[in-house]
Protein backbone atom coordinates (compact mmCIF):
# COMPACT_ATOMS: atom_id res chain seq x y z
CA UNK A 1 0.00 0.00 0.00
CA UNK A 2 1.55 3.42 -1.29
CA UNK A 3 1.78 5.98 1.54
CA UNK A 4 -0.95 8.62 1.65
CA UNK A 5 -0.49 12.18 0.13
CA UNK A 6 0.51 15.47 1.76
CA UNK A 7 -3.38 16.31 0.64
CA UNK A 8 -4.75 13.50 1.90
CA UNK A 9 -3.09 13.79 5.50
CA UNK A 10 -3.80 17.47 5.42
CA UNK A 11 -7.73 16.64 4.55
CA UNK A 12 -7.67 14.14 7.42
CA UNK A 13 -6.39 16.24 10.02
CA UNK A 14 -9.00 19.41 8.58
CA UNK A 15 -11.44 16.50 9.48
CA UNK A 16 -10.63 15.49 12.47
CA UNK A 17 -10.03 18.90 14.02
CA UNK A 18 -13.73 19.71 12.55
CA UNK A 19 -15.29 17.00 14.65
CA UNK A 20 -13.53 17.82 17.72
CA UNK A 21 -15.02 21.28 17.66
CA UNK A 22 -18.20 20.06 17.30
CA UNK A 23 -18.03 17.99 19.33
CA UNK A 24 -16.76 20.60 22.15
CA UNK A 25 -19.91 22.60 20.64
CA UNK A 26 -22.63 19.70 21.41
CA UNK A 27 -21.12 18.46 25.11
CA UNK A 28 -20.77 22.36 26.35
CA UNK A 29 -24.11 23.01 25.03
CA UNK A 30 -25.69 20.22 26.61
CA UNK A 31 -23.51 19.37 30.07
CA UNK A 32 -22.13 22.90 30.64
CA UNK A 33 -18.13 23.74 30.71
CA UNK A 34 -17.43 22.02 33.81
CA UNK A 35 -19.25 18.87 33.04
CA UNK A 36 -17.50 18.23 29.87
CA UNK A 37 -14.28 16.39 29.95
CA UNK A 38 -11.56 16.82 27.34
CA UNK A 39 -12.07 13.10 26.91
CA UNK A 40 -15.62 13.40 26.75
CA UNK A 41 -14.95 15.59 23.42
CA UNK A 42 -12.79 13.25 22.07
CA UNK A 43 -14.75 10.08 22.57
CA UNK A 44 -17.71 11.89 20.94
CA UNK A 45 -15.58 12.71 17.56
CA UNK A 46 -14.14 9.64 17.62
CA UNK A 47 -10.65 11.14 17.93
CA UNK A 48 -7.75 9.93 20.35
CA UNK A 49 -7.34 11.87 23.60
CA UNK A 50 -4.03 12.94 22.50
CA UNK A 51 -5.10 14.78 18.90
CA UNK A 52 -7.04 17.42 21.49
CA UNK A 53 -3.68 18.33 22.96
CA UNK A 54 -2.28 18.18 20.01
CA UNK A 55 -4.31 20.56 17.67
CA UNK A 56 -5.69 22.56 21.16
CA UNK A 57 -3.45 23.50 23.77
CA UNK A 58 -6.57 23.58 26.35
CA UNK A 59 -9.34 23.31 27.03
CA UNK A 60 -10.62 27.02 27.45
CA UNK A 61 -8.82 27.89 23.84
CA UNK A 62 -10.73 24.81 21.98
CA UNK A 63 -14.01 26.22 23.38
CA UNK A 64 -13.41 29.79 21.60
CA UNK A 65 -12.21 28.17 18.84
CA UNK A 66 -15.31 26.08 18.53
CA UNK A 67 -17.95 28.66 19.38
CA UNK A 68 -16.09 30.99 17.06
CA UNK A 69 -16.70 28.15 14.40
CA UNK A 70 -20.07 27.93 14.99
CA UNK A 71 -20.35 32.04 14.99
CA UNK A 72 -18.81 32.03 11.52
CA UNK A 73 -20.88 29.49 10.13
CA UNK A 74 -24.08 30.74 11.68
CA UNK A 75 -23.48 34.36 10.38
CA UNK A 76 -22.03 32.84 6.88
CA UNK A 77 -25.25 30.88 6.21
CA UNK A 78 -27.21 33.92 7.09
CA UNK A 79 -25.53 36.35 4.84
CA UNK A 80 -25.71 33.70 1.97
CA UNK A 81 -29.53 32.62 2.35
CA UNK A 82 -31.87 32.50 -0.53
CA UNK A 83 -32.30 35.14 -1.60
CA UNK A 84 -29.00 36.14 -1.90
CA UNK A 85 -28.19 39.92 -1.63
CA UNK A 86 -25.00 42.17 -2.16
CA UNK A 87 -27.54 44.89 -0.39
CA UNK A 88 -25.29 46.54 2.48
CA UNK A 89 -28.43 47.16 4.99
CA UNK A 90 -29.84 43.88 4.40
CA UNK A 91 -26.56 41.83 5.10
CA UNK A 92 -26.09 43.83 8.40
CA UNK A 93 -29.32 43.21 9.39
CA UNK A 94 -28.46 39.21 9.19
CA UNK A 95 -25.85 39.96 10.82
CA UNK A 96 -27.58 41.12 13.39
CA UNK A 97 -29.90 38.76 13.73
CA UNK A 98 -27.49 35.49 13.20
CA UNK A 99 -25.42 36.76 16.52
CA UNK A 100 -28.37 37.82 18.67
CA UNK A 101 -30.25 34.26 17.21
CA UNK A 102 -27.23 32.15 19.22
CA UNK A 103 -27.68 33.98 22.02
CA UNK A 104 -31.65 32.92 22.04
CA UNK A 105 -31.11 29.67 20.95
CA UNK A 106 -27.43 28.69 22.66
CA UNK A 107 -27.96 30.47 25.60
CA UNK A 108 -25.33 28.15 28.34
CA UNK A 109 -22.93 27.65 25.43
CA UNK A 110 -22.50 31.93 24.81
CA UNK A 111 -22.66 32.23 28.28
CA UNK A 112 -19.91 30.11 28.76
CA UNK A 113 -17.82 31.56 26.15
CA UNK A 114 -18.74 35.28 27.14
CA UNK A 115 -17.46 34.28 29.93
CA UNK A 116 -14.09 32.56 28.87
CA UNK A 117 -13.32 36.05 26.90
CA UNK A 118 -13.34 37.63 30.19
CA UNK A 119 -11.34 35.60 32.02
CA UNK A 120 -7.62 35.55 32.68
CA UNK A 121 -6.69 34.23 29.31
CA UNK A 122 -9.14 36.64 27.36
CA UNK A 123 -9.51 36.46 23.63
CA UNK A 124 -8.11 33.78 21.88
CA UNK A 125 -7.00 34.33 17.97
CA UNK A 126 -7.45 31.46 15.81
CA UNK A 127 -8.16 30.33 12.32
CA UNK A 128 -11.96 29.99 13.35
CA UNK A 129 -11.92 33.89 14.61
CA UNK A 130 -9.96 35.14 12.02
CA UNK A 131 -12.61 33.21 9.55
CA UNK A 132 -15.37 35.72 11.62
CA UNK A 133 -13.34 38.47 11.30
CA UNK A 134 -13.30 38.78 7.96
CA UNK A 135 -17.12 38.07 7.97
CA UNK A 136 -17.78 41.04 9.90
CA UNK A 137 -15.15 43.34 8.25
CA UNK A 138 -16.97 42.38 4.66
CA UNK A 139 -20.20 43.23 6.17
CA UNK A 140 -19.38 46.78 7.43
CA UNK A 141 -17.44 47.67 3.67
CA UNK A 142 -20.81 46.61 1.98
CA UNK A 143 -22.60 48.69 4.25
CA UNK A 144 -20.69 51.81 3.34
CA UNK A 145 -18.42 52.71 6.16
CA UNK A 146 -15.69 54.97 5.16
CA UNK A 147 -13.30 53.88 8.32
CA UNK A 148 -13.32 50.07 8.16
CA UNK A 149 -10.93 49.77 10.94
CA UNK A 150 -12.74 51.65 13.17
CA UNK A 151 -16.36 50.31 12.39
CA UNK A 152 -15.57 46.86 12.24
CA UNK A 153 -14.38 46.89 16.13
CA UNK A 154 -16.99 48.72 17.09
CA UNK A 155 -19.59 46.38 15.26
CA UNK A 156 -17.95 44.31 17.20
CA UNK A 157 -17.98 45.22 20.33
CA UNK A 158 -21.89 46.41 20.14
CA UNK A 159 -22.21 42.48 19.10
CA UNK A 160 -20.88 40.75 21.81
CA UNK A 161 -22.49 43.69 24.45
CA UNK A 162 -25.88 42.53 23.08
CA UNK A 163 -25.11 38.88 23.44
CA UNK A 164 -23.55 39.94 27.04
CA UNK A 165 -27.28 41.51 27.78
CA UNK A 166 -29.29 38.69 26.43
CA UNK A 167 -27.64 35.96 28.37
CA UNK A 168 -26.87 38.25 32.01
CA UNK A 169 -28.38 35.90 34.66
CA UNK A 170 -30.52 37.53 36.93
CA UNK A 171 -31.33 40.82 34.28
CA UNK A 172 -31.14 39.74 30.51
CA UNK A 173 -32.45 42.52 28.34
CA UNK A 174 -35.36 41.48 26.10
CA UNK A 175 -34.05 40.69 22.08
CA UNK A 176 -36.04 42.68 20.39
CA UNK A 177 -34.95 45.49 22.14
CA UNK A 178 -31.50 45.37 21.76
CA UNK A 179 -32.24 44.62 18.47
CA UNK A 180 -34.23 47.94 17.87
CA UNK A 181 -31.25 49.25 19.35
CA UNK A 182 -28.61 48.36 16.98
CA UNK A 183 -31.10 48.69 14.21
CA UNK A 184 -31.59 52.49 15.32
CA UNK A 185 -27.84 53.19 15.42
CA UNK A 186 -27.37 51.95 11.79
CA UNK A 187 -30.28 53.02 10.31
CA UNK A 188 -31.78 50.08 9.55
CA UNK A 189 -35.47 49.55 9.03
CA UNK A 190 -37.21 46.83 10.88
CA UNK A 191 -38.42 44.71 8.47
CA UNK A 192 -34.61 44.04 7.14
CA UNK A 193 -33.41 40.73 8.41
CA UNK A 194 -35.24 38.21 10.18
CA UNK A 195 -37.70 40.57 12.18
CA UNK A 196 -38.62 38.37 15.62
CA UNK A 197 -42.47 39.65 15.22
CA UNK A 198 -45.07 42.44 13.28
CA UNK A 199 -43.93 44.88 15.31
CA UNK A 200 -40.79 46.53 17.10
CA UNK A 201 -40.67 47.09 20.95
CA UNK A 202 -43.43 49.83 21.60
CA UNK A 203 -45.53 49.46 18.35
CA UNK A 204 -45.41 51.32 14.99
CA UNK A 205 -44.52 54.05 16.19
CA UNK A 206 -41.12 53.14 17.32
CA UNK A 207 -40.83 51.08 14.67
CA UNK A 208 -36.82 52.31 14.58
CA UNK A 209 -37.81 56.03 13.44
CA UNK A 210 -38.45 54.41 10.07
CA UNK A 211 -38.02 58.01 8.80
CA UNK A 212 -34.55 58.78 10.47
CA UNK A 213 -33.62 55.60 9.39
CA UNK A 214 -34.54 56.37 6.07
CA UNK A 215 -32.26 59.82 6.04
CA UNK A 216 -29.62 58.04 7.32
CA UNK A 217 -29.79 55.90 4.53
CA UNK A 218 -29.81 58.87 2.26
CA UNK A 219 -27.25 60.74 4.42
CA UNK A 220 -24.52 57.77 3.48
CA UNK A 221 -25.44 57.08 -0.18
CA UNK A 222 -24.81 60.89 -0.40
CA UNK A 223 -21.44 60.68 1.21
CA UNK A 224 -20.44 57.25 -0.50
CA UNK A 225 -20.82 58.53 -3.72
CA UNK A 226 -18.32 61.80 -3.29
Amino acid sequence: MSPRSASVNEELRRRSRERLLQATVDLVGERGYEATTLGDIADRAGSARGLVSYYFPGKRQLLQSAVHRLMHRTLESALEREPRTADGEERLARAIDAILGLAREQPLLMRTHMAGILQADGFVRCPEQQHLAELLRDTVVRHGSLDVDTDYPLLRALLMGAVFAVLLPGAPMPPGALRAELFQRYGLAWELGIPPGDEPPGGTHQRVDDQAAQETRSDRRSTRSK
